[in-house]
């Protein structure tokens, strides 16, 4: 259990410093100089020799007005970058041009560094790697579909899997593709539904994957029981879901939820592959341990490098292959569990 020591103990801190690093505030929201730009160039539409001409034709800025949930016209406001958006990046790009010949260090502007846009991609790196996420989860459940469903045998009567889990990690696939969907979406344009999408898409993850780490820890294959672990954290995690989305979205308590959830199944994969003996123990703590290692980027942020590469995308980075190894483990397990009910059916 001295593996399981270790996951306790990052995984602590882990939490705690994500929930400490979620009260840090922009600063560059309540520069002076850098809302007063904002505000001139709405306006005028004009940031030095840079002319903003969605501010200078009002009935093209779509970022102003309406819910999220109601707002006409989304592909124009997709497209094109409206006057809000454009006043911003260029008023921080300014601002940061002054600050750097003064000697002064980076700042967040509405919760982000200040990244180097091309063409519409906000965060050019950070959506690339999602999408690149979204290619590795589809290779891996792809790879995993074509095992129990060609190549690992099927039950004589239903011709359906042994493995009992098969129809469960089916769905984790459309999830966290999904998830990394709407990661790379909103890190290439950051409006209101983007990001309600991208959050609401990564805690309904998160939720999802922790049922799924108690079915498979404490082995339940019973339809009844099934329903009954998840009722409960299917209802908080969909009224979570709810409040952020209708009432407030709170970023500090959103994290706050995520780190407990990602924590506790953490801790439940470590400890059950250790208190199994899972033959494929050693690759699901590889992955357990670099992907806490790995969320410490979060917790030591740093400005882009270049413009364009930050913690966040660095995090993004390394998720890459540790998708890999972690479908790697599935289809071990898929087939340790379908060999052990072949043998007990002998």
């Amino acid at each position: 259990m001295g593996g399981s020591d270790w996951v306790v103990r990052l995984a602590s801190l882990l939490a705690l410093g994500l929930v400490l690093g979620s009260a840090e505030a922009s600063l560059g929201d309540v520069d002076p100089r850098y809302r007063t730009c904002v505000k001139e160039c709405q306006t005028t539409g004009i940031i030095g020799e840079t002319i903003i001409s969605h501010c200078q034709n009002k009935e093209n800025d779509t970022s102003v007005g309406g819910s999220w949930y109601n707002q006409e016209q989304i592909y124009t406001q997709w497209k094109e970058l409206s006057c809000m958006t454009d006043c911003r990046y260029f008023c921080m790009m300014q601002r940061e041009g002054e600050r750097q010949s003064l000697g002064l260090n980076p700042i967040k502007y509405h919760g982000k560094w200040p990244f180097i846009r091309i063409s519409v991609f906000q965060e050019p790196l950070s959506a690339a790697l999602s999408a690149m996420n979204l290619l590795m989860h589809f290779t891996g459940w792809l790879s995993f579909f074509l095992l129990v469903k060609y190549k690992l045998p099927l039950r004589p009567q239903t011709k359906r899997t042994y493995y009992e889990y098969t129809s469960l990690w089916h769905i984790y696939a459309i999830l966290s593709m999904n998830a990394w969907f709407w990661s790379s979406i909103f890190h290439t344009r950051d409006i209101d539904l983007t990001e309600k999408l991208d959050y609401s898409s990564a805690v309904a993850l998160l939720g999802y994957s922790l049922i799924l780490s108690l079915l498979r820890a404490f082995n339940v294959k019973d339809e009844a029981t099934r329903v009954m672990f998840a009722a409960p954290i299917l209802a908080f995690v969909t009224t979570h879901i709810l409040y952020l989305n209708f009432y407030e979205l709170d970023y500090g308590w959103n994290m706050k939820v995520c780190v407990v959830m990602a924590a506790v199944q953490l801790l439940t994969w470590a400890i059950w592959a250790g208190v199994t003996r899972h033959p494929s123990r050693l690759k699901l703590w590889t992955v357990v341990f670099g992907g806490a290692l790995a969320m410490l980027l979060e917790l030591y942020d740093f400005p882009p490098y270049m413009g364009y590469a930050d913690a966040h995308s660095l995090w993004h980075a390394s998720t890459i292959p540790l998708t890999y190894l972690w479908w790697s483990f599935i289809k071990d397990d898929a087939e340790f569990r379908t060999s052990t009910l072949i043998k007990k059916a002998k």
